[in-house]
């Protein structure tokens, strides 16, 4: 597809006369009216003037460029008007605007105009072009001119856009990385990158430039490249990946700082004017590949689903859990129907039914998504859905289900089966580029990983069912081995692989009905910083005074189920504390199995104390392990002189 694809006759009005920004966008939006793609006029409008009150669409240069994404639009368009007096559209250079585009984006599967539009946002950066553009006798001139352009600037035998400008502008190693974003991701994004790289090129210096658009990071910076650049421009009006610059000279601005001043940003990175950037979380390095070990990778990739999974666990779990605690205050029978008798409780546990329904899809969706980004989702997210309602090709509406198991192998599968699909797809003409990631990707990747999980949804759904089955039959004996085990993989390494790897094997538990696995679980991750606040309490000698006066916050971060207030203290001996803390953490996963106590809740600490079956016990279970671990710390840790 080229821009005049999006752009008709109707849709065109040239040597226009609009007296205001208002009058200019009510006759564009005629204009698009006239084209045939808008279904309702006034909802467009309203999206459009949504979009200005954020800010003025009129990037300087002359040019303007509103735009809206929403229901009232039926196909991806583009209109386009000529002012030669020009209006005051308050630009960001506050001339007045004389060449005007309005782009219109349906709300759900418009995507196909991205790459297009992408491209026009590119060569309208382009003086003599503009200047072409306003000279137009006609509209078939006016069409031609951006044809014409659209061609020199990508020549259809080529099979991508050119990246050599996009990168490199001088010798050796790229100097100045930049990332580009804003909220619609379609004109400004592209726009800014633009700017960026001409003025890296009128400088003299190497640019290159991430563009975060609506069809997903482009051109994305890998971790050598952040390395060693002597500093980053983020212009961006939306949240970029940001952990990935810790430490590095970073300038935060505007999306159209980036379009209006890239001189001057680039400028301040040569001259070394950037304060450097301290990330507030946790880091997530955003890379294409470099000198990272291949577990590693699937490490971040697990995670990634994990992390997006937990808040549809957690609140989906409390949820449950205050149904059943509406039940038994109501003394309602505890039968298969139980968390559902009282109305208020029917509500929550239909409420909590529904979000868990949503964490094994997510898992896969945003595994997928971490490997291929954007085109991953889809296969991803199907994929686990299809895990969770157990599709064969004997039953395809689903009677094997494979759970968690299903959903991390459609993840990484859905994932990786992307990327071959995408590098597949780059050997296909240019003028199909974008029909790529609202067409060809999704049908693809449904088509294939619809037929994957099909297939190993019985072989993986007997796995599932012979792990729950082992779990539920499991005597007292084993089960207390499991809760050791439960509970000191919490505390190894206090947030880490060990510990998440524990926790998504509670909530899946949580999942099928297997409380007492939960209960192990949290109390395992509750003992560490409890046990370190005991032992800064009552054996002070043992620690700096430091440490001393911060441990008494670790008596809140236990008892809230917050592990990682025990990592400084293990980093700082970890010889010592981490096995004295494991020790008393497998102390209180056993003892909570070997006392039958279960947690219906996924998260919480002390403060869901309520729904925890056999409560004394499993306080008693936290007093007897978090002790053990003091005294354990007691005799490992060397006094301090």
């Amino acid at each position: 597809m080229r821009i005049i694809d999006l752009l008709k006759k109707d849709s065109i009005s040239l040597n226009a006369s609009p007296k205001s920004k208002s009058e200019a966008i009510d006759m564009l939006v005629d204009l698009q009216v006239n084209g045939g793609n808008i279904s309702d006029k006034d909802e467009y409008k309203k999206g459009i003037i949504a979009r200005e009150e954020h800010g003025s669409t009129a990037v300087g240069e002359g040019i303007a460029i509103p735009h809206a994404k929403n229901k009232g639009v039926k196909a991806p368009s583009l209109a386009a008007m000529t002012v030669p007096d020009g209006v005051d559209y308050e630009a960001l250079d506050d001339e007045p605007s004389n060449l005007l585009f309005m782009i219109a984006a349906p709300e759900g599967g418009g995507d196909v105009h991205l790459d297009v539009l992408a491209k026009l946002m590119t060569i309208l950066m382009d003086e003599d072009f503009r200047a072409k553009l306003l000279a137009a006798a006609d509209k078939n001139e006016f069409l031609k001119i951006i044809d014409d352009m659209e061609t020199e600037k990508y020549p259809e035998e080529t099979p991508e856009a050119p990246k050599a400008d996009t990168a490199k502008a001088g010798d050796g190693a790229i100097k100045v990385l930049a990332v580009t974003a804003c909220p619609t991701g379609i004109a400004h994004t592209y726009m800014a990158a633009e700017a960026l790289e001409k003025a890296g090129k009128k400088l003299g210096v190497s640019i290159k430039v991430e563009t975060n658009g609506s069809g997903g990071a482009k051109n994305v910076l890998t971790k050598k490249e952040i390395e060693e650049c002597d500093g980053i421009i983020v212009a961006a009006d939306k949240s970029v990946e940001m952990g990935r610059f810790d430490g590095k000279k970073v300038i935060k601005t505007k999306v159209s700082d980036g379009i209006k001043i890239p001189e001057e940003l680039i400028n301040r990175i040569e001259a070394g004017d950037a304060p450097i950037y301290f990330h507030a979380g946790a880091k997530n390095e955003a890379d294409s590949g470099d000198n990272e070990s291949f577990g590693r990778k699937l490490y971040k990739h697990l995670m990634n689903g994990v992390s997006n999974m937990l808040p549809f666990t957690v609140a989906g779990g409390i949820f449950i859990a205050i149904a059943f605690l509406i039940d038994t205050i109501a003394g309602a029978p505890q039968d298969g129907n139980f968390g559902s008798h009282i109305a208020a409780a029917a509500f929550f546990k239909k409420m909590g039914d529904f979000t868990f329904s949503f964490m094994v899809p997510i898992l896969g969706g945003y595994i997928a998504m971490s490997i291929a980004d954007r085109p991953g989702f889809l296969v991803g997210m199907v994929g686990g859905y299809l895990a969770s309602i157990g599709s064969t090709f004997a039953n395809v509406g689903g009677d094997i289900p494979s759970g968690f198991l299903g959903a991390l192998l459609a993840g990484f599968a859905g994932g990786f089966l992307m990327l071959g699909i995408e590098k597949l797809c780059d050997r296909m003409p240019k003028a199909l580029n974008g029909i790529k990631p609202v067409l060809i990707y999704p049908l693809a990747g449904l088509g294939l990983i619809s037929v994957i999980m099909c297939a190993v949804n019985p072989f993986m759904g007997m796995i599932n069912t012979g792990l729950s089955n082992l779990l539920n039959g499991m005597g007292g004996s084993s089960k207390i081995v499991l809760g050791c085990i439960l509970g000191a993989m919490m505390s190894i390494d206090m947030g880490g692989p060990f510990n998440k790897a524990a926790y998504v094997f509670g909530t899946a538990a949580i999942a099928s009905g297997s409380y007492d696995i939960m209960a192990a679980v949290m109390i395992g991750g509750m003992v560490p910083p409890i046990a370190i606040a005991l032992s800064t309490t009552f054996f002070k000698n043992r620690w700096t005074d430091e440490e001393r006066k911060n441990g008494l916050v670790n008596y809140i971060m236990g008892l809230s189920f917050v592990t990682e207030g025990a990592i400084p203290y293990a980093a700082s001996d970890p010889l010592r504390v981490i096995p004295a803390c494991a020790i008393g953490a497998a102390t209180a996963g056993g003892l909570s199995m070997a006392f039958g106590c279960t947690l219906m809740a996924p998260h919480g600490g002390i403060f869901v104390i309520a729904v925890v079956g056999n409560w004394a016990l499993y306080l008693l279970s936290l007093a007897i392990g978090s002790v053990v671990g003091m005294m354990l710390l007691a005799l490992l840790k060397k006094k301090k002189v």
